[in-house]
């Protein structure tokens, strides 16, 4: 007699498959069409949520399925997301190089969408007594006129990923920064004359730059 699992995945895998759904097969040899949604770890494997062509979810263990179906379930890798908005010079040196503070931490960040006018890049550091100055400022600006127009990005030169995040859990930066590894790079692939920090320098998208706006005011009249 059948358990239920063996019941279920019976169910599952029965059938003439339809849609759009990739083929996935389980260890007795049935095939059927599933959604992948996504892979999470489940009692100390890798375990693959799916949804079916009936639109009810599943998730099913490594061990559930063929071994090449095993193999492609460890192998998968998430869609890229869609980003919206307007391209520009800078997408390919920020995009899957971001990083934004959530809790008390800094995690990986994918936005959603590109801002429609500007780029305004933060040069800043956790050592340098005037940003330390200067951070609130600048968070209380960005919590009042956040829009579509601009996103801020911060460029740091610490040298140390600790010291970057204790800086920004210390001020509580609402804002995206670009990951300490791809800083340098970033300063060399667009060299915006910044001789000291902080420094706020807004870029339109084709990467022209407008300046260095440490004056909030004149900012705040720009991007609205």
């Amino acid at each position: 007699m059948k358990t239920s699992l063996q019941f279920l995945l019976g169910l599952i895998f029965a059938g003439v498959s339809s849609g759009a759904f990739e083929k996935w097969t389980n260890k007795d040899g049935k095939t059927a069409e599933l959604d992948l949604i996504q892979v999470v770890d489940k009692d100390g494997e890798k375990a693959g949520e799916f949804k079916m062509r009936s639109g009810r979810s599943v998730t099913l263990k490594a061990s559930d399925l063929s071994e090449d179906a095993a193999a492609k379930l460890a192998a998968w890798v998430p869609p890229a997301p869609i980003v919206e908005g307007k391209p520009s010079v800078f997408d390919k040196a920020l995009d899957g190089n971001l990083v934004k503070l959530s809790g008390k931490s800094l995690k990986k960040f994918t936005p959603t969408e590109r801002p429609q006018k500007y780029y305004v890049f933060y040069y800043t550091a956790s050592w340098c007594g005037p940003c330390q100055q200067f951070t609130p400022s600048l968070v209380e600006f960005y919590e009042k006129n956040k829009s579509d127009n601009f996103e801020i990005v911060l460029i740091t030169s610490d040298q140390d990923e600790g010291a970057m995040e204790e800086y920004a859990v210390a001020k509580k930066m609402p804002w995206p920064q670009l990951k300490l590894k791809d800083a340098t790079a970033f300063k060399k692939e667009f060299p915006h004359g910044v001789s000291g920090i902080p420094s706020v320098i807004v870029c339109e998208l084709d990467g022209k730059m407008l300046g260095n706006y440490r004056n909030l005011a004149e900012l705040e009249k720009l991007v609205k």
